[in-house]
């Protein structure tokens, strides 16, 4: 399994949906439609991007962890 990390390349405002769709083999703005879709519901979408922008490494940082 590979680990989420943040792209340096492709991102718009943090690289999560960029993180994510690496991750689920799709594009990275299917994964922004999809977050875009899912703000029209209740529920704390913006604050689990904020979680996930905070708590996946950006791409060059987790290279050099490893």
């Amino acid at each position: 399994m590979s680990r989420l990390a943040r792209p340096t390349d492709g991102r718009m405002i943090g690289g999560v949906c960029a993180a994510l769709a690496r991750r689920f083999g799709t594009s990275a703005t299917t994964m922004r439609a999809i977050f875009l879709l899912s703000c029209l519901l209740p529920g704390p979408q913006f604050l689990l991007y904020i979680a996930l922008w905070i708590l996946f490494p950006s791409e060059g940082k987790a290279r050099s962890a490893w």
